[in-house]
């Protein structure tokens, strides 16, 4: 080998030294960094939840603490009374006579962190009062729910009854806080109260009236019954409710003549006959039977029973055949 070669396989075997010696440092020094970076990462992965975990934990504290100041009270009995004071407030405050609402318990129902106790509310009023109520419970700066929300048709004329559910929250445990009192900034002079008046303006509740006939021109017959039979003045008469109080039922006729309701009970007198029970058999409506109709009022003419469906006129009773009256009347002699 002459020395040419000798430099050439000296300076190849240097470069296989180097390189093994660089594999062997990157083994011995480069693994264990790589895995102390893995560490390193995992650990400010598990910082950063822990960290947006703290942050949640202040936010809801923050916003429990907000519920909390709108609670009635810390106790069941606290809120109990307060609620029930501040509903018959806002009875007072929208025009209504706190005699003519009912308000009975609901609850305590217990939820997870907290226990639901609540009113079921029934009242009488005219329209304006109670959209004025409802108005000011939508308004109220209390922790409270409204649900089951029903108006209907009132027994006195002019006046509709609402029923409808008011809850509220009683955190267990709730927070410490300092309790002020909250007034709300809504009242019902505000703009957004006189977006509701179109409701009263509307006043769907209002029982149908038929416009009276106009009065015959000179020299013109008058015109006849619609219903030959009929007795004049029975369609005036419709029968709007036939509802159970203390186990007794009650008939509601509306005069829709004279915009009054008068109330009658079994064994009165009316038109012509007698009360003699008010039916809750589920049955066919007369000249429809895919309908079903669940009330009637019948009366007893003479020999004869007549039945008048809920929601119908006194014109509109229909005679009942043997087969269709109650067991109760059917077994009479």
């Amino acid at each position: 080998m002459n020395r040419r070669e000798k430099i050439l396989a000296s300076a190849i075997g240097g470069l296989v030294a180097v390189f093994v010696l660089g594999f062997g440092v990157r083994g011995l020094f480069l693994a264990p960094l790589r895995e102390l970076d893995k560490r390193i990462a995992l650990v400010k992965e598990k910082m950063g939840k822990v960290q947006t975990e703290r942050r949640n934990y202040f936010a809801a504290e923050d916003r429990l603490k907000g519920i909390a100041r709108t609670a009635f009270g810390d106790t069941v009995d606290q809120a109990s009374a307060r609620s029930g004071e501040i509903l018959t407030k806002q009875i007072l405050s929208a025009g209504l006579e706190e005699s003519d609402f009912t308000r009975l318990p609901v609850g305590p129902r217990k939820l997870r962190g907290a226990s639901e106790i609540g009113w079921n509310v029934q009242g009488d009023g005219p329209l304006t009062n109670v959209v004025n109520l409802l108005f000011l419970l939508n308004h109220s700066p209390w922790l409270h729910r409204t649900e089951n929300l029903s108006v209907s048709v009132g027994e006195a004329p002019g006046k509709v009854r609402v029923r409808f559910r008011y809850l509220t929250l009683v955190l267990e445990p709730g927070p410490e806080v300092e309790r002020t009192n909250l007034v709300s900034s809504l009242t019902l002079e505000s703009p957004e109260r006189h977006l509701l008046n179109t409701i009263v303006s509307r006043d769907l509740l209002r029982p149908y009236i038929k416009r009276p006939a106009a009065p015959p021109q000179p020299g013109q017959p008058a015109p006849l019954p619609s219903k030959p039979g009929v007795a004049p003045g029975l369609e005036v008469f419709r029968v709007v409710s036939l509802s159970e109080w203390n186990g007794e039922p009650e008939i509601h006729i509306r005069d829709l003549a004279a915009q009054k309701t008068v109330r009658y009970r079994v064994g009165d007198e009316l038109a012509g006959g007698k009360i003699v029970m008010v039916d809750y058999r589920p049955m066919p409506v007369p000249g429809n039977s895919f309908l079903q109709s669940h009330s009637r009022l019948i009366l007893q003419l003479g020999e004869d029973f007549w039945a008048v469906e809920r929601g119908k006129t006194l014109a509109e009773k229909h005679k009942l055949n043997a087969d269709e009256l109650p067991v109760q009347l059917a077994r009479k002699p």
